[in-house]
């Protein structure tokens, strides 16, 4: 009998298996990189960019495939979509692209207030997710544990994510030296920020690359009486690091055979990843060959698991809104139920294993539709 713990792992050589981040400067080229990124290796049914909250980018991007989420209750709405119907509506879809995911997280500061409120009914509503559930960051807290658990949702079912971000210059002191030194990193909280980074496979820093001269001007300081110099741009790329040993950008990799940096394209980006993938996967024994074998094999795999996964969640998921919704017609009708009715209820509730209606947010959704059946047939 095999142990039922503790196996051998292989890597995967699908670049979009594992978790991307790429953060730059607003109009340097981020969300057009990525979608031909996943155009090449994904195909136009195998990705969704998001254009989150007051992000409007896509608007730019021609023959980007683009879903707007303006709020929390339209991402809780994708998410659920997709995973219900990932089997059909969306075989293919193998990636999100969040862009961008500091805007994922500004959209979900409100759905914590919103259910601190509601878990809190005599207590005064709050109005700052500073507040939320105690404070002392409990509610950052809250928002980066619903983002993540809808994504671990989504990966559940196949589909791996993409995270695009903003950045800028923020001065960090060193624990160690306590020298300050600039690093280019992202605009979003530091918490939100190390809560994506840790979950990242890869992260690149999109930046501009300025070749700079210092040239004399022919001019003399008014004070020092010496020749002004000034410094001039006299060429520029762009770039995306992956590595910085200077720690100037804030770039990673859990792959440790990725190259430092690369010119901001398509063709190079999926070369970087590939690459990394590829020379980790020489450590192993398995040729290339029986590794593609292997990935359509766990492809397959996972359209099984995916089967079972939403035939038992149609049976067992709990909707706290919509189990709302029908709390308020079973308390409204149950108790004006004749006993024949109420005898037939309890039964039901007993064989799936639902002692009463206190914790009603855990009941099964589909149970409490069954029970709301029962009620409205007797009217």
């Amino acid at each position: 009998m095999a142990r039922k713990f503790g196996q051998k792992r292989e890597i995967c050589i699908d670049p979009l298996a594992y978790n991307i981040g790429l953060i730059g400067e607003s109009g340097i080229g981020k969300s057009t990189l990525i979608k031909e990124v996943c155009e090449k290796l994904a195909g136009d049914e195998g990705y969704i960019a998001l254009d989150i909250g007051k992000e409007d980018g896509h608007d730019a991007i021609n023959g980007i495939v683009s879903a707007k989420i303006p709020d929390w209750a339209t991402f809780k709405e994708f998410c659920d979509d997709v995973i219900e119907n990932k089997l059909t509506d969306y075989k293919d879809l193998k990636v999100i692209v969040l862009d961008t995911f500091d805007q994922l997280l500004e959209i979900a500061e409100p759905e914590v207030i919103r259910m601190h409120n509601r878990a809190n009914p005599d207590k005064p509503k709050i109005t700052s997710i500073k507040a939320a559930f105690g404070g002392f960051m409990a509610g950052e807290d809250k928002a980066i544990q619903i983002v993540l658990d809808k994504l671990w949702d989504l990966k559940g079912v196949g589909v791996s994510f993409i995270a695009i971000g903003h950045t800028k210059k923020r001065d960090i002191d060193d624990p160690v030296t306590g020298e300050t030194y600039s690093i280019l990193t992202t605009n979003m909280s530091q918490r939100y920020f190390n809560a994506l980074k840790t979950k990242l496979h890869f992260l690149g820093v999109a930046y501009i690359d300025r070749e700079i001269v210092r040239q004399k001007t022919g001019k003399k300081n008014a004070v020092t009486k010496q020749e002004e110099i000034k410094g001039k741009v006299v060429g520029e790329s762009r770039r995306i690091s992956f590595r910085d040993d200077n720690y100037s950008v804030d770039s990673k990799s859990r792959f440790a055979d990725i190259v430092d940096e690369i010119p901001l394209d398509a063709d190079a980006f999926i070369k970087a990843l590939t690459d990394a993938i590829m020379k980790e996967h020489a450590k192993g024994n398995k040729t290339l060959e029986e590794s593609k074998k292997d990935l359509e094999k766990a492809r397959k795999a996972k359209e099984k698991e995916v089967a079972e996964k939403l035939e038992h969640d149609a049976e067992t998921k709990a909707d706290p809104d919509r189990n709302a919704e029908l709390m308020e017609v079973v308390q409204n009708k149950f108790t004006d139920a004749d006993l024949a009715l109420k005898k037939k209820i309890k039964a039901y509730m007993k064989e799936h294993d639902i002692p009463n209606f206190k914790n009603s947010d855990e009941i099964p959704t589909k149970c409490l539709e069954t029970i709301v059946e029962m009620l409205n047939e007797d009217t």
